[in-house]
């Protein structure tokens, strides 16, 4: 490893922005923490790195925001969905393949999360990378953040970290874990196909339905609850088995496989989530620049097999890949309270819930489908740093351990957490108190009122 340092010169860094809620990242759970706060009253900057904001959805291309969604399935409701009736409404959304959910166009989001940003008041900042939290002792007073403008200073009141890897809390000094680069769930290179004969397609689906039980039929074992196992999943393995055995994908590639998303009339079809890359460590830049182009390696040679094995894809050809590597597991924050497996397999009720969020799980070999009404609450206290004051975490990156990870790391449950997060921040604005001393019947009132069901 090279120890090598250099000096930099002291330098007088120019403060462009002042707001009372800053957000870090605009990912499910940090575009709904800022409009959670822009309709709370407050002043509300939002920062993202890219050119869009979406984070998985656009950034990644992860389109099945709620695939978890059956008839019994109790749900928050909130900010969450309304990304999707948003969608939707605008045109940019198609019936999900095997739910009562619809599939957001990961392009068509990037327009209803600039109508949403821009309806809402709040300051939009994208392509700015954040570097370093502005700290006076153990209090964050905003971010460093740097550009094609050069380094600049960000200050805020309240700070959300919406990063997805706790960025933000683990550089101002929080106690944050890491999973273990062998033990983290595999990051993955979404991608979008053209060429597709959906008839043809459709109609082979048809002749050979597969089920979540096909899931643990190759390299995988899925832990389940058995009520899973004999229902429908647009699951493709039998191409990539088939194309191992003749020789058309190397053997050690026997991790290619995994679900479709939607297939359209103009033949596309969209969300194609079949390369998963174990070892891919989404906080080391070397380890990403490598996944990224080994997982659009992989995507190629799946792509082959669905053109040797799989009815009306003869003609398919890649539309696109997401513009970044979908990371599932990287460092959480180790909270005020940590959820547990517990929690998440038991139902458990908190009276400080800031939301509800169904039983399901997905991730660390284990998929349970919320099929049955049973869900969890979500506390208050998994987004709460135990050090660094002004700072609260939405997203992903919130407290609990590998299994609870598995449920709160998705999509509409970092909605959840985000507009909790929002919420929570423009209250401690407005009240002039600390983050983790506001009201609680206060802030679940003004949840409810946006919307959530949080009992």
């Amino acid at each position: 490893m090279n120890t090598m340092t250099i000096s930099e010169p002291p330098r007088q860094t120019p403060v462009i922005h002042t707001t009372d809620v800053l957000v870090v990242g605009s990912g499910p759970g940090g575009l709904a923490a800022a409009l959670a706060a822009a309709r709370c009253g407050v002043a509300v900057t939002l920062l993202e790195r890219f050119g869009c904001f979406g984070g998985n959805i656009t950034v990644v291309g992860v389109e099945g925001f709620a695939w978890y969604r059956h008839e019994a399935t109790l749900e928050a409701g909130g900010i969450g969905r309304e990304f999707e009736d948003r969608a939707k409404a605008m045109g940019l959304a198609t019936p999900e393949s095997q739910s009562l959910s619809y599939e957001l166009d990961s392009e068509g989001f990037k327009l209803v999360a600039d109508r949403l940003v821009e309806e809402a008041g709040i300051h939009p900042m994208l392509h700015r990378q954040f570097v370093a939290p502005i700290m006076e002792g153990n209090a964050i007073r905003g971010v460093i953040v740097e550009s094609k403008a050069g380094r600049e200073a960000i200050l805020a009141a309240r700070v959300i970290d919406a990063t997805g890897d706790a960025d933000v809390a683990h550089r101002a000094g929080a106690p944050t874990r890491k999973t273990p680069v062998e033990d983290m769930q595999a990051a993955s290179v979404m991608f979008h196909l053209a060429g597709v004969d959906k008839a043809a397609f459709l109609e082979g689906v048809r002749a050979d339905p597969q089920t979540y039980a096909d899931w643990s039929s190759g390299e995988w074992q899925v832990e389940t609850e058995g009520k899973e196992d004999a229902m429908f999943s647009p699951f493709l393995g039998k191409p990539f088995r088939k194309a191992i055995a003749d020789g058309v994908i190397p053997p050690h590639l026997n991790t290619i496989g995994g679900t479709w998303g939607a297939v359209h009339d103009t033949g596309e079809m969209t969300y194609m989530n079949l390369v998963h890359l174990a070892g891919c460590d989404g906080t080391d830049p070397d380890s990403l620049t490598h996944f990224e182009m080994e997982g659009r390696r992989q995507a190629m040679h799946a792509i082959d097999a669905l053109r040797r094995y799989t009815p009306g894809c003869a003609a398919a050809r890649l539309r696109n890949f997401g513009m970044s590597i979908g990371i599932r597991d990287t460092r959480k924050l180790d909270a005020v309270y940590n959820m547990t497996e517990q929690d998440v397999r038991g139902q458990a009720r908190f009276e400080d819930s800031i939301g509800i969020y169904p039983e399901f799980i997905d991730g660390y070999g284990i998929l349970i489908l919320p099929t049955t009404g049973r869900y969890m609450h979500i506390p208050y206290r998994s987004l709460l740093p135990k050090s660094v004051e002004n700072l609260i975490v939405a997203g992903r990156a919130t407290g609990g351990d590998r299994v609870a990870h598995a449920a709160t790391r998705n999509m509409a449950c970092c909605a959840v957490t985000g507009q909790g997060a929002g919420v929570a921040a423009a209250l401690s604005v407005r009240h002039g108190c600390a983050l983790d001393a506001v009201n609680m019947a206060t802030l679940q009132g003004e949840i409810r009122r946006q919307g959530v069901r949080i009992d």
